[in-house]
């Protein structure tokens, strides 16, 4: 405040109560101050003018030595220290001895404030005003009230009097409305049930309450009323007519209306993690209620950006925008000049620029020489803007957690209100809680892409060849908020021309669970690879998740200890998985499950039942043993491995998703695939909850003459015949040019198994897409390759074994272990 300004305050601060004292006229009300015992403590003049007592006579005296009789008080003597205020006729004794009854309000000031306990007043008969001055008084309050709109009707509802307020509403003179009706007055469906109400006001003497919006004529916008109609009684208590009220409520309309606005937003805007659907719920929530026409245009280089770029405006423009929303009232929104999904170039000195530069929301009518600087140079939204007659726009910048997303534009033209400073405010508050919300799906869209990749990557990018079965597999990531699981399967061939099928289910989503199953499919597969038995390679499995379990739970004592008062990720680790090996020679399926949904069979008929696998808890619990199941399959029967996401839905119970897959599984389908697509179909909504797995395969048998088996006698002079019938059984099957090294397999592993091991000793060939030899034996002790020194008679065989095979291995079983050989087969 500049010096003079603070004088004149100071001045005028000082001169108040002066001035006012003497306009009042303080001598004209008898004024007296006790303290709560009742001791006079003050005493102005017209106390002194009314009972002749100066102040200093009374002051520190007794108020009850004044009263000339005891207070009559109806129902009693109340307490006078618990009473706000007292008023009543008191029977006083002047100085003189006379006896006056006079008129008295007393308050009585709380305890603790600064001014004494009791004030007592009490007008006194002074200077009369002039005659008919109090009827003027009326007359003139009706006609000139500044707070409300007054018009009085007679009992036909015929105006008789206006005030000045109800002229400027109605844009008439009271000698212009005089004897017409309201719905008369104001043509709208406002008049006609103001003058209903009035109607019941006269039958019912009631008063009656409305609200109604109505625009006077030259003015651009609508006014919200609050109207009151009252019945006007004479002496007699007839009613003589009827007083309507009505007050102009327009600004509180408007700010219950951008709350209203604003509580909207927050209900319908960020929903889903889904950026054009975000973007599109801010321009629904703002059209009508705020525009006519909005479009949400989010920054270009978002596009394939991890985050948003630092320097979101080049230097000099242009300002590329990508339109990732927009709404009109105008169907169609032919308003706009840039489509959904396209990008469109800005220039320096356009309005999304300069918004986007200053980080500031901009407003300008179409007059505004910035914008028409700006249309000049783009000839097609100057011509929108004439077609549709856009005469205000709002340009908004997005902006979250320091981050420049883009812009919302806001245009009226259907709406002659041009946009005010009220509601630059409101958009800019709607902006930002869309650009949190932006932002928000934006990161999450990133991350679980991100964490789709990682799983794609760990998943099988194509099932590998083998003989045993045919299989089609489906995997989808979930759809909602959960975000991508570790839900996994694979396909892993083993010795002897089986082959494993593993479906496995991470808990939690996100790239912890990816990396998670990773972790998990790469032990199944290294677990398989040395032919673990089914229940045995869920128990070393349950072991490693029991120690990722504990590394995670360290790791977040690790960042709690680091960080005071944060709350770490659970560090729990938790899987289920379902692992069965199929042999195309026995055609038996070994199964074996943790805590996971069992499989579905579909036999050749049709037919679909589940295996009746024990119940087992899921890996990383530990403490009971997992048990396998073997059944027979015939051959061409189908076998059905899923996750509980196929099953199981936040709508439908568990029962009811197995029926559903039964009848889906016995339906018929040209292909595997077609049956993988008719089971999603028949189970799944579009947008899946949970992560999908799904596994199906047709079993084969391998015809009995595809295998040769011999019982080897535990005698040394045996090999020589043994090659003898392999030699023999490799003419019969056409297979001459792997003699020689099935000679060589033959008799190394046989004369292996004769010398160092237990019998029985037996000589298996599978013909298959490869030949495989397989000799099994007694013993548990497995051979290791190892270099032979140069005048070692031994040690040479099994290494010419592993050079000149595609691969070997050994497997143990219950009564033994068989050593196998597999030797790759040239086309025919």
């Amino acid at each position: 405040m500049d010096q003079p300004a603070a004088a004149r305050a100071t001045r005028s601060a000082g001169e108040e109560p002066e001035a006012l004292e003497a306009l009042v006229g303080a001598a004209l009300t008898a004024r007296v101050a006790l303290d709560e015992h009742g001791i006079v403590t003050g005493w102005n003049a017209g106390a002194e003018r009314l009972l002749g007592y100066s102040a200093g006579q009374l002051t520190g005296r007794r108020a009850a030595d004044l009263l000339a009789e005891p207070i009559p008080v109806r129902g009693g003597l109340p307490t006078l220290a618990g009473l706000p205020r007292w008023n009543g006729d008191v029977a006083l004794r002047h100085r003189d001895g006379r006896q006056l009854t006079v008129r008295i309000l007393a308050h009585h000031r709380p305890p603790g404030a600064d001014a004494p306990a009791w004030l007592i007043v009490s007008a006194l008969t002074g200077r009369q005003p002039p005659a008919g001055l109090d009827e003027s008084l009326v007359s003139w309050s009706f006609a000139q009230s500044p707070c409300c709109a007054q018009a009085i009707y007679d009992t036909r509802l015929r105006l008789r009097r206006a005030n000045a307020d109800m002229e400027r509403a109605t844009a008439l003179t009271e000698e212009e409305m005089r004897g017409l009706r309201v719905s008369e007055i104001v043509d709208d469906d406002a008049g006609l049930r103001a003058e209903r109400a009035m109607a019941r006001v006269l039958r019912t003497g009631e008063p009656e309450y409305e609200e109604n919006y109505l625009r006077a004529p030259g003015e651009g916008h609508e006014h919200a009323w609050s109207v009151f109609m009252s019945a006007l009684r004479d002496h007699e208590g007839t009613i003589q007519g009827v007083c309507l009220s009505a007050h102009d409520m327009t600004e509180q309309f408007w700010a219950r209306k951008r709350l209203q606005l604003i509580a909207e937003a927050g209900r319908r805007i960020g929903g889903t993690l889904d950026v054009t659907r975000t973007a599109q719920e801010l321009a629904d929530v703002t059209v009508p209620a705020l525009a006519d026409f909005a479009s949400v245009d989010l920054l270009a280089a978002l596009d394939d950006a991890p985050e948003p770029p630092a320097q979101a405006l080049p230097a000099d423009g242009p300002l590329l925008l990508r339109r990732a929303a927009l709404q009109s009232v105008t169907p169609g929104a032919p308003e706009a000049v840039v489509a959904a999904g396209a990008v469109d170039s800005y220039p320096a000195g356009s309005m999304p620029f300069e918004s986007l530069r200053t980080g500031r929301p901009t407003l300008h009518e179409v007059t505004d020489p910035a914008f028409t600087a700006w249309l000049a140079r783009d000839p097609a939204r100057a011509a929108r803007v004439r077609a549709f007659g856009i005469h205000s726009v709002m340009a908004v910048p997005l902006v979250a957690r320091g981050s420049t997303l883009g812009v919302a534009f806001f245009l009226r033209h259907r709406n002659q209100e041009t946009f005010q400073q009220d509601d630059v405010v409101l958009a800019g508050e709607l902006a930002a809680r869309a650009a949190v919300s932006i932002d928000n799906a934006r990161r999450y869209t990133r991350e679980r892409a991100t964490a789709v990749t990682l799983q794609r990557s760990l998943l099988p990018r194509r099932l590998p060849r083998q003989a045993a079965v045919e299989v089609a597999s489906r995997y989808l990531p979930a759809g909602g908020q959960a975000g991508v699981g570790g839900d996994w399967f694979d396909v892993i061939p083993l010795s002897g021309a089986r082959v494993a099928l593993v479906v496995g289910d991470v808990v939690g989503h996100g790239l912890v669970a990816s990396a998670t199953m990773g972790r998990l499919r790469t032990a199944v597969r290294t677990l398989a690879d040395i032919d673990l038995p089914c229940d045995e390679l869920l128990t070393h499995l349950d072991d490693l998740v029991a120690r990722l379990d504990t590394e995670e739970e360290g790791d977040d004592e690790q960042a709690t200890a680091g960080s005071v008062g944060s709350a770490g990720a659970s560090g729990d680790v938790g899987a289920t998985c379902l692992y069965a090996v199929y042999d195309p020679v026995t055609r038996h399926c070994c199964f074996a499950g943790a805590g996971h949904p069992v499989p579905a069979v579909v036999g050749p008929g049709g037919t679909v039942d589940l295996v009746g696998l024990p119940a087992t808890p899921p890996l990383g619990v530990g403490g009971l043993p997992y048990e396998s199941t073997e059944v027979v399959l015939p051959e061409g029967s189908l076998l059905a491995l899923y996750t509980n996401g196929l099953i199981e839905t936040p709508d439908r119970d568990l029962d009811t998703g197995v029926d559903r897959l039964r009848a889906a599984l016995a339906r018929p389908a040209a292909s595997l695939d077609a049956l993988c697509d008719t089971v999603l179909a028949d189970l799944l909504p579009q947008r899946p909850a949970d992560d999908v797995a799904l596994l199906i395969a047709r079993t084969r048998a391998l015809d009995a003459r595809q295998v040769a088996t011999w019982a080897v006698p535990s005698d040394p002079s045996a090999v020589a015949q043994t090659r003898k019938d392999v030699v023999a059984q490799l003419e019969r099957w056409g297979l001459s040019d792997t003699v020689f090294v099935t000679e060589l397999v033959v008799s190394e592993l046989v004369t292996n198994a004769i010398r160092h091991a237990q019998p029985p000793v037996q000589l298996r060939l599978i013909h298959d897409t490869t030949l495989i030899c397989e000799v099994s034996d007694g013993g548990s002790t497995a051979p290791h390759l190892r270099r032979a020194r140069t005048y070692d008679e031994g040690g040479r065989g099994l290494l010419l074994v592993a050079q000149l095979t595609e691969r070997w291995g050994t497997r143990q079983s219950a009564t033994g272990k068989t050593i196998w050989a597999e030797q790759a087969l040239s086309p025919a």
